[in-house]
């Protein structure tokens, strides 16, 4: 990953947000623009420096990992530490230093500002790095890649291992060691693992509810692989499917399908959104429908853009999103089917693709 080349560009949006410096406190953004993995940093990006503050458990890390920055190794916390260099070498009023309002709490400013003892204005700013992590690079798609893949593998892990009585914790554990006998570093989030009526939870974390004998089970599972994170859902059903269900379920499949195939350069985030929302509508079922239809993803297991209803944003090659569509009855079932798609310079690609034909266990 050219890290440098990452810096030049953001150095280059300073001077048109009217800013001297930009001091970057997002870890994941951090870590895209430098390569640092730390849990404590501050980057301060200036026209013509970019210097990495830590604190000295990352000496030997910040000095391995850390690309296109120069390391300053601090007694104090990286913030402070950043705030005191800034106001050693600054005039007066002279200076202003954007900031990310998104990760910096209102107690973090005050000790920023108490630091920088009036020598500095600060800024919010828009979130300038994470539109640049909208579009991947050919290394951030081939790593996403590589961890959607690994992420399909554990699809049949779960589906030797989903029987009525077992409980939702264990299938979940099952996908877990796995991934991480794999190599993943770890998972995207608390794997999601419902059945029967907490299918209708849309979040519903595996828990110590036993299986059915008749229902749907919702897996929703991701992995961290290299940095970047994969997501999937498949939805099977236990025991015998009714002609309801298997219609619910091929609602949301056909939803699916509609959204995947209006991903394109130049579509606006809505219109995918609206694919799938059109299909439930005609099938009576987008009441049920009650989250938006993607995200992106990356170092984030949730980035711009967002596939929803009024977001204007244009797709474009290298947008990695995710498309999953779900419709949830509460207190009797739910269905939701995801996969991630790469936008391509005519459509999209779909990653580590699979038959999505209703499973019966």
């Amino acid at each position: 990953m050219d890290h440098a080349v990452r810096i030049q560009r953001l150095q280059s949006e300073l001077e048109e947000n009217d800013l001297h410096a930009l001091l970057v406190t997002h870890l994941p953004n951090v870590r895209y623009l430098c390569g640092f993995t730390g849990s404590a940093a501050a980057l301060l990006v200036a026209a013509r420096e970019t210097v990495l503050f830590t604190d000295g458990r990352y000496r030997t890390q910040a000095k391995e990992e850390v690309k296109g920055a120069r390391v300053f190794v601090a007694r104090k916390s990286p913030l402070v530490a950043a705030a005191e260099w800034l106001a050693a070498r600054r005039k007066a009023g002279q200076q202003r230093v954007g900031i990310e309002p998104e990760s910096i709490t209102a107690g973090m400013r005050d000790r920023l500002a108490a630091a920088l003892k009036g020598k500095v204005r600060l800024r919010s700013v828009p979130p300038l790095v994470e539109r640049a992590r909208m579009v991947k690079d050919a290394d951030e798609i081939a790593r996403v890649r590589r961890a959607v893949e690994l992420c399909a593998s554990l699809f049949p892990v779960a589906c030797k291992k989903i029987r009525p009585g077992v409980t939702e914790v264990e299938v979940a554990a099952a996908m877990e060691y796995e991934a991480r006998c794999a190599g993943a570093e770890g998972m995207s989030f608390g794997t999601i693992l419902a059945a029967g009526t907490r299918s209708a939870i849309v979040h519903g974390r595996a828990s110590g509810a036993r299986i059915p004998r008749r229902g749907f089970v919702v897996c929703d599972f991701g992995v961290i692989l290299a940095g970047y994170c994969s997501d999937r859902t498949r939805t099977v059903h236990v025991g015998r499917v009714s002609a309801e269900a298997q219609e619910l379920y091929e609602a949301v499949l056909e939803a699916q399908q509609a959204a995947i195939a209006t991903v394109r350069p130049g579509v606006t985030a809505a219109e995918v959104d609206g694919a799938a929302r059109r299909v439930l509508r005609r099938r009576r079922l987008a009441r049920y429908f009650t989250h938006s239809t993607g995200h992106g993803l990356g170092l984030e297991i949730h980035e711009a853009p967002r596939l929803a209803a009024g977001q204007n944003q244009k797709l474009e090659p290298g947008m990695v999103v995710t498309i999953e569509p779900g419709v949830y009855v509460p207190g009797k079932w739910g269905v939701r089917i995801e996969d991630v798609v790469v936008v391509t310079a005519s459509g999209c690609e779909v990653l580590a693709p699979t038959d999505k034909e209703l499973i019966i266990i």
